[in-house]
């Protein structure tokens, strides 16, 4: 009890409190605005300008954190203080989120009713033009194969590699390999294999990798990336799936590392193959981590867009929805037909994203 007693603060100080606090938020919100319009206006080098903005930045967030933190410890009563003090800390994080995505998603939907200059409102006519245009039809259909192939691909070759990788000798040496691809940007990627599907003219060197090999075989050289489809899509969602498969392996293989190798054991006793073992046994037992997995690379097979223009451009029948709303916002300057897009692309994304933190909040870790 005295113990306790010695951290009640005497209500003849709050005022004192009071005044201090305010004088804290004032100087710290002083600090910040400031801070804002020196980094705008600012006519030093780069290098100066570059360490305040560091210090500015990481110290005002600090001392946001640490000013509400104060204020709530000393200005409110013990039986509130405990219920506010979670959201002192989520606070700033959930103004970030406003400001940055909440607020641009709702100007988006406004946008996407109007015009093409957001200067007359137009209904559903870009929703409309959405789902009857040849080029997003194209895209819509695209975005199915990126799905259905390169999701399963995933999946399976991750799968398969965290299996035969866990039963090898040199285990750490396979999955550092296969997970490289993952430390490589999405536009790098684009760059390298742009390279290996290169076309060069019959009788020419041929500089890409894949050419090189076929006329070394005795082909013809290829134009690959340009040929009939969707053959050109799927190597296009190779490329995603030479990217992916490293994560989906190294969660998988997590997981199976996970299954009791009793039950196992067991299994195997009772004559069960490994095969058997494997899909009747670890499948059920990771199938949650599968079910995470697969639809986080649905999100970003949903979402493609670097390997596609880099590589294509999104010509020769390689349209995406993520290409498409580029396009039409800022090369055609069509805002309002850009914004109905991403706004359908935001949808089809949505129930994806609901189910997978619902997965996340099934798990005991989140619990």
């Amino acid at each position: 009890m005295g113990q306790n007693q010695k951290t009640v603060k005497p209500a003849s100080n709050y005022p004192i409190r009071l005044f201090k606090g305010i004088l804290m938020a004032v100087a710290l919100g002083g600090f910040l605005y400031w801070g804002f319009f020196f980094l705008r206006d600012s006519e030093l080098p780069k290098v100066f300008t570059t360490m305040f903005a560091i210090v500015w930045g990481v110290g005002g967030m600090t001392m946001i954190y640490v000013v509400m933190n104060w204020l709530a410890e000393n200005l409110l009563p013990t039986n509130l203080r405990h219920r506010v003090l979670p959201y002192v800390f989520l606070l700033p994080a959930m103004l970030l989120l406003l400001w940055f995505l909440v607020i641009p998603t709702l100007r988006t939907l406004v946008m996407s009713f109007s015009n093409k200059n957001n200067t007359e409102f137009i209904g559903f006519a870009n929703y409309i033009a959405v789902f009857t245009e040849r080029l997003m039809l194209e895209a819509f259909r695209n975005n199915l194969l990126w799905i259905m192939i390169g999701t399963t691909a995933c999946i399976v070759f991750g799968l398969l590699v965290a299996v035969l990788a866990d039963r090898s000798s040199f285990e750490n040496i396979a999955k550092a390999i296969i997970f490289m691809p993952m430390a490589i940007s999405f536009v790098g990627a684009g760059v390298i294999w742009k390279f290996v599907f290169l076309y060069e003219p019959a009788g020419e060197v041929q500089r890409g990798l894949l050419n090189a090999i076929w006329v070394g075989l005795g082909g013809q050289p290829q134009a690959w990336l340009q040929m009939i489809q969707p053959w050109n899509n799927l190597f296009l969602i190779m490329v995603a799936v030479w990217i992916q498969t490293g994560y989906a392996m190294v969660i998988f293989s997590s997981a199976i590392k996970s299954v009791p190798e009793e039950i196992l054991e067991a299994a195997r006793i009772d004559g069960a193959t490994e095969i058997q073992a494997f899909f009747r046994i670890t499948i059920p037992v990771i199938k949650n981590t599968i079910i995470t997995v697969t639809t986080t690379i649905v999100i970003f097979m949903l979402k493609i867009f670097d390997v596609v223009i880099i590589m294509t451009g999104g010509q020769y029948g390689t349209e995406v929805i993520a290409t498409q709303f580029y396009r039409q916002f800022f090369t055609n300057r069509n805002q309002g037909y850009g914004a109905a897009i991403s706004i359908v692309l935001l949808i089809a994304v949505l129930p994806v994203m609901i189910y997978n933190l619902r997965e996340f909040g099934k798990q005991e870790t989140f619990r």
